[in-house]
């Protein structure tokens, strides 16, 4: 890839996070092929100059540079490792960021297999929300080598403003899993807090007004903590998603020998709230369970 020209990016994935990812690098200036499984997920970036792509394979082929956030880790798997996936047919050089959030053991499986095909990766997932991905403001934890670090920087810097290479590959992820750990028993807290100040007659929002700027203050209580208080429940982040994160690093807690008390608790709530019907609201839908 030349300096003076900006790489091709082949984007997969179009879901909340996504499509906002995608949208950003366009207005950036970046020629974006675009591949999702619904393709009409994509049909605003096409109409903003997105090119689209038949199968993951064409669009590996047609791009210098490829991102996906994709749903699950079996789809990462399929997505890289499949016969049609971005393995077997990226050009020699293409460098592949992963920014789903998935296992810190099949990033590395996946890094050491591209490397034989002179293909590097990045695991690179996010936080920040939908909010965090509509404002370029994402939170981007890197796994990966130093030098296709510093080659997709100025990309990563369209999409976010806290970016670090945590280490190498897996280490994305890894960092990823506490990220995740911590919001687990946060949104316990919050969810308890708002129902607390309800039952003891206060103004839920007034409360909010003071208790975010001290020190109980967090992401979660500023910007989740209001859509509690007002019934909306539509998703930046999915209770399914959030459940399938929660498993991952409840899994990689146990193969290090960590206790995770906190997130056993928060994750079974989840699993509550799911098969309660609400696998598609936002994560601040938990509220429904305090409430009740």
């Amino acid at each position: 890839m030349k300096n003076a020209v900006k790489p091709t990016i082949g984007f997969i994935g179009t879901g909340v996070m996504g499509k906002s990812m995608a949208s950003n690098l366009l207005l950036a200036g970046y020629k974006v092929n675009i591949y999702t499984r619904t393709k009409s997920k994509a049909n605003l970036l096409l109409e903003h100059g997105a090119v689209w792509k038949d199968s993951v394979a064409d669009l590996t082929v047609g791009s210098d540079v490829i991102i996906t956030i994709v749903g699950y880790p079996n789809d990462v798997e399929e997505v890289y490792l499949g016969d049609n996936g971005i393995i077997k047919n990226a050009k020699s050089g293409t460098i592949a960021i992963d920014m789903t959030t998935s296992s810190p053991k099949l990033a590395e499986k996946i890094s050491r297999i591209a490397k034989e095909q002179n293909i590097n990766t990045l695991d690179a997932p996010v936080s920040g929300g939908d909010i965090g991905a509509k404002n370029g403001k994402l939170a981007i934890m890197v796994g990966g080598n130093q030098k296709a670090f510093d080659v997709i920087l100025p990309i990563f810097k369209v999409m976010g403003e806290n970016i670090v290479l945590q280490g190498d590959a897996g280490a994305g992820q890894h960092t990823k899993m506490c990220n995740q750990i911590t919001i687990a028993s946060t949104m316990i807290g919050v969810c308890e807090a708002i129902m607390y100040a309800q039952k003891a007659g206060l103004n839920p929002e007034r409360v909010l007004d003071t208790i975010t700027t001290g020190a109980a203050g967090s992401w979660s209580l500023t910007n989740l903590a209001p859509r509690m208080i007002s019934g909306d429940y539509d998703p930046g982040f999915y209770v399914k998603h959030f459940i399938k994160d929660m498993t991952i690093a409840l899994d990689s807690a146990k193969e290090i020998g960590l206790s995770t008390p906190g997130l056993e608790l928060s994750l079974s709530l989840y699993k509550q709230l799911a098969e309660s019907g609400e696998e598609d609201s936002g994560t601040q839908a938990l509220i429904k369970l305090f409430s009740n």
